[in-house]
């Protein structure tokens, strides 16, 4: 199949310039997009279109837009504002809340419990239903790049971050209990990626070197897979992402492929029954491991690539995820170039991945709102959030 591509647009410098930041909901059905004069949520359930659902206009320059899966609230973060969280009911086109903190806000995470706030020394941990402010984690690790996972999963709503600033240590927190788990030592150098499953069994993590990807169990902390997304030093993983069923697992960075994984337990009996020539270099590559240098050993045992895309950029930043659409898997790679890329995966048998459809973000103007502020800024209180419809008394909060 030809890839198809949207209507025309504007010159892609200045898509690149308008684009900020993006980040998919928490079960990929929603793309947020931060810009220069705003935001943009689209949804990203069909494959031939890209329907553009809002466009916020409170506050220029977004870099965090989060919007809870598909529900009414969004969270935006504005580089004018870097310190103050707004959180807003789109499509009333009202603020619920917002927060000032003592620093720039670095990322946001949320889920249907929880609402996590990471600074670069600090997170803080809200009661997603009224805003309370439940938890504060001070003289955490430094974090420049606010890098923390949050499952989706609220019955455990665990949270993850760099429990060393110099070495690839994982911190894991249970954001409902308010205690902490276990500490992972997942990687040498410091953490660069992470990203829980859906149900929060297993944690994925990357080092700033990025050519090994890791995958552990939680909250046990056992390590279960480990891939070799390629040989190349220093690269830089910007995302990863599980599939919905935990069987499969994508990385981007800042090079032109993305990898998919296929998380499999190799059986020993499986080889016996079928005795084909890789099983029986497996064996031979097995036996001779336990004679050669510990790294040499490390990469024999590693994982490689099940399937891969290549991308027609090199160095631009960019996410990815895999989702069902129209009940076929497909991989998104949303990139600062101003478009969605969506890609056909065979599940069988993997390989190159096909480009099905490329969607500009930027080509059509859509009819903005400007959420209104709360009563008056000055009130004290402002109207809590409560996903199944009620509404909830919250304070304008500075901590």
């Amino acid at each position: 199949m030809e890839p198809q591509e949207s209507q025309d647009a504007p010159d892609g410098l200045e898509e690149q310039r308008a684009f900020i930041c993006a980040s998919f909901n928490q079960d990929t059905t929603s793309l947020s997009v931060g810009t220069k004069t705003g935001y943009r949520l689209f949804s990203v359930t069909a494959v031939d279109k890209l329907d553009c659902i809002h466009e916020g206009v409170e506050c220029p320059d977004v870099y965090i837009v989060e919007r809870l899966f598909s529900s009414s609230l969004v969270v935006v973060v504005s580089l004018s504002m870097p310190r103050r969280m707004n959180v807003y009911h789109f499509k009333k086109g009202t603020e619920i809340c917002n927060y000032s903190y003592s620093n720039d806000i670095l990322s946001v995470r949320l889920n249907r419990q929880r609402l996590v706030v990471c600074l670069e020394e600090s997170v803080y941990i809200h009661n997603i239903k009224d805003m309370k402010l439940l938890k504060t984690l001070l003289n955490t690790p430094t974090n420049l790049t606010g890098l923390c996972a949050l499952s989706v999963n609220h019955s455990n709503s665990y949270l993850a971050y760099p429990g060393s600033a110099t070495i690839g240590e994982i911190t894991v927190y249970d954001a409902n209990n308010l205690s902490t788990l276990t500490l992972i030592q997942a990687h040498d150098s410091p953490l660069a990626a992470l990203a829980f499953n859906s149900s929060g069994t297993k944690l994925a993590s990357a080092s700033e070197k990025g050519t090994v990807i890791r995958v552990f169990s939680v909250p046990e902390g056992q390590r279960l897979f480990e891939f070799r997304r390629g040989m190349k030093r220093y690269v830089s993983i910007s995302s990863l992402s599980f599939s919905a069923d935990a069987q499969f697992l994508c990385a981007s960075s800042n090079t032109e492929t993305v990898h998919i994984f296929k998380l499999e337990q190799h059986s020993p009996s499986q080889d016996e029954e079928s005795p084909t020539w890789s099983a029986y270099m497996g064996k031979m590559f097995s036996a001779a491991s336990t004679y050669l240098p510990s790294q040499v050993s490390d990469m024999m045992h590693q994982d490689r690539a099940f399937a891969t895309v290549r991308l027609n950029m090199f160095g631009l930043k960019n996410i990815c995820a895999l989702a069902t659409i129209q009940k076929l898997p497909r991989l998104l790679v949303a990139s600062s170039d101003g478009c969605l890329y969506i890609y056909n995966v065979d599940p069988q048998d993997g390989g190159e991945c096909v480009l099905v459809q490329k969607h500009r973000l930027f080509d059509q103007s859509y009819a903005a709102t400007v959420a209104l502020p709360s009563t008056p800024p000055s009130s004290t209180t402002l109207m809590g959030y409560s996903e199944e419809g009620g509404a909830q008394t919250v304070g304008n909060q500075s901590n």
